[in-house]
């Protein structure tokens, strides 16, 4: 179980996350929405400890973050970060065998059962064929896939995501949230952009809007024309289809000062 509460965060003075609360329950895939600039980076950083809330507490299994170190961080938390690795020249094998390193013996390396891990991570997310390739002559789709199978393959039972779908096409999208949605055993917060992807394969959303949660709770709850219009500054349209909410967008329109102050108010409650 992921647990944030009260956490507040500020750069150089200004408040970038204000209170901000959510709870992803054990096996959940929850997502994490909002309009660029709202704080879904900055929250994720802070629940892997690249950041330091300036107040509230944020916790894996009631355990606070900073008390975990080492191979117990490990064993709780994958990272996919939009943070490009380093540009190192190893082949995308050894790139994903990276995720077995806090389980590799300090004198004997990487074991047998090691390597396996790791080629059916890469299996898992279609990139097989590319494991003898430099990770640094893939594309942006391919690098994608190669690093969300480096954390697949360290097997622990958490995940975050920032953006997994970015420079994949519609088809490897789909297939890759699907992968992660059936992480049955996984509790998955991952950032998404697109609100039709975050309908169809996540259980609940966190809106995100100005530092503070907007709406949070099931699919059906939050994607409502009324939560996401003052939002996002667009009309919207909802409708279904493949089994899923399907929402279509209108022209951005001007948005009133009092639904701005109304959004806010309902964020604040």
């Amino acid at each position: 179980m992921i647990t944030v509460e009260d956490v507040g965060f500020s750069y150089g003075g200004q408040i970038v996350l204000d209170g901000v609360g959510l709870i992803a329950e054990p096996g959940a895939t929850v997502g994490l929405i909002g309009p660029n600039g709202s704080g879904k980076s900055t929250l994720l950083r802070l629940l892997y400890r690249a950041l330091r809330p300036r107040s509230g507490v944020v916790a894996i299994d009631d355990t606070p973050v900073q008390a975990l170190r080492g191979r117990a961080l490990a064993a709780r938390l994958a990272v996919v970060a939009q943070e490009p690795p380093a540009e190192t020249p190893i082949t995308v094998a050894e790139t994903v065998l990276l995720g077995r390193a806090p389980w590799a013996g300090a004198l004997h390396g990487y074991s047998r059962a090691d390597r396996i891990t790791a080629a059916a991570a890469l299996g898992r997310v279609g990139a097989r064929h590319l494991a003898d390739r430099p990770y640094t002559a893939l594309s942006g789709g391919e690098r994608q896939r190669v690093l969300i199978a480096r954390a697949l393959a360290q097997q622990a039972d958490h995940l975050l995501l920032d953006e997994p779908t970015n420079h994949l096409d519609i088809g490897y999208q789909h297939e890759l949230l699907g992968l992660i949605r059936d992480l049955t055993t996984t509790t998955t917060l991952v950032v998404l952009h697109d609100l039709n992807l975050a309908a169809r394969y996540c259980d609940r959303l966190v809106l995100l809007n100005h530092g503070l949660v907007a709406a949070a709770g099931p699919v059906e709850d939050v994607l409502t024309p009324d939560i996401l219009e003052p939002v996002y500054g667009v009309s919207v349209h909802m409708s279904a289809a493949f089994g899923a909410t399907q929402l279509l967008f209108g022209p951005r329109r001007e948005v009133s000062a009092a639904e701005v102050l109304d959004s806010r108010k309902a964020a604040v409650r």
